[in-house]
């Protein structure tokens, strides 16, 4: 494996543990801070609707820029953001220290999955991609649980330390194995959301806004959720999330599999139809550890197993714009962690807390209308094609 797309892997580990983690620490931080869970709950908000925003725009912007001063400078901002939360003394600070990260990961992530593209074959730009993605995915089994349980032993401002010590280290890795890069073509912002105008495109994206809106609500406050197995013990909650996160991995790489045997919609339809259900009983299957801990398996497979049918289903719809498909795609999911927090936060203030994961279960209900819609439009768009064709091969 080489060495360079590890490094840009670490990067993308780094910036998913900033994003996933704070669910963890969240009461910690509202404690320390005198305020509200919900409130604090904003800081995966302002992180995530950052990276969301400014992904594609800083992709354009800098697209001209040469990569490898790019990406330090990328990872020095993350680190600064970091630093400035880890010593932070009230939430607006916090939240501007969120903003600063947010928009180093919005620089980093975009140019770290086009540099893996520029530095393989174009027969190998597939599996280049996957490895530095996979450090995404990595976070949830690994980056979350672990940042979570140094919390346990230290502080909320411990866990930032040490995820600003991951894009120190990256930083450095970057800047001792990255020598030259090729320049990549320049995109504009124009061409980057060109795709979105296809209906078809248009309608898969929303559904893994809405998959992921509805999935990561209750993640992000999941210290309430499981409140009555974990008792406030942030390492107890660390352990769930292991479970989570193992299972999320697990998902990934068995949809890579299954997508290879069967159609999408089989596997996108599967997954969003057991989460549905998953969610409806959480509220009672979160008070006892035996069925929260197969609730975190369900979920976790399911959730993170949607993400390659997605992508299949993206990449098999326009291939000829796949890259651009990622990266938006990306930005979907960015998204969808933004408004589910706010929507979050603002429904554990009307409700009790342990029935939130009913909301998130409507969230993915829109979301499977939304891919059946996207389906009917696929198979509409080829059945308008096929005489075309055929006329054209006569």
């Amino acid at each position: 494996m080489d060495r360079r797309l590890l490094m840009l892997a670490l990067g993308m580990f780094a910036m998913g543990t900033d994003s996933f983690v704070v669910a963890g620490i969240l009461p910690s931080v509202a404690a320390s801070l005198n305020t509200s869970v919900s409130l604090a709950g904003q800081m995966v908000t302002v992180y995530a609707l950052t990276v969301a925003v400014l992904a594609p725009v800083m992709a354009a912007v800098a697209g001209g820029w040469p990569r490898k001063p790019l990406l330090v400078a990328a990872l020095g901002i993350f680190v600064l953001g970091n630093a400035i939360n880890a010593l932070a003394s009230d939430l607006n600070t916090v939240l501007v220290g969120r903003a600063v990260a947010g928009l180093g990961a919005a620089l980093f992530s975009p140019a770290a999955l086009g540099i893996a593209a520029a530095l393989v074959a174009p027969e190998r730009r597939g599996r280049a991609l996957a490895t530095v993605t996979a450090g995404l995915a990595g976070a949830t089994a690994l980056g979350a649980p672990l940042g979570t349980f140094i919390g346990g032993f230290g502080s909320w401002r411990t866990t930032l330390w040490f995820v600003a010590a991951l894009g120190l280290v990256t930083m450095i890795g970057v800047g001792i194995l990255l020598r030259s890069v090729p320049q990549p073509p320049r995109v504009t912002l124009r061409e980057r959301f060109a795709p979105v105008r296809d209906i078809r495109i248009a309608l898969t994206l929303l559904t893994t806004l809405f998959a992921f809106g509805g999935f990561l609500m209750v993640y992000n406050y999941s210290s309430l959720v499981f409140d009555r197995v974990t008792g406030g013990d942030e390492r107890t909650l660390a352990a769930l999330f292991l479970f989570w996160g193992v299972a999320a991995t697990l998902g990934n790489l068995l949809a890579g599999r299954l997508v290879d045997r069967f159609e999408s919609r089989t596997i996108i339809v599967a997954a969003l139809a057991i989460a549905i259900g998953n969610f409806c009983l959480l509220p009672w299957t979160s008070a006892h550890p035996v069925t929260a801990v197969l609730a975190l398996l369900v979920w976790g497979c399911c959730g993170w197993g949607l993400i390659v049918p997605q992508q299949h289903r993206l990449v098999k719809t326009a291939p000829q714009v796949a890259p651009l498909l990622m990266a938006l795609n990306n930005t979907a999911l960015y998204a969808g962690i933004a408004c589910s927090s706010v929507l979050g936060g603002v429904v554990i203030v009307v409700i009790d807390q342990h029935y939130l994961s009913l909301v998130g279960a409507a969230l993915i209900a829109v979301a499977f209308v939304l891919a059946e819609a996207a389906y009917a439009f696929i198979v509409l768009r080829a059945r308008q094609a096929a005489p075309a064709a055929l006329a054209q091969g006569s």
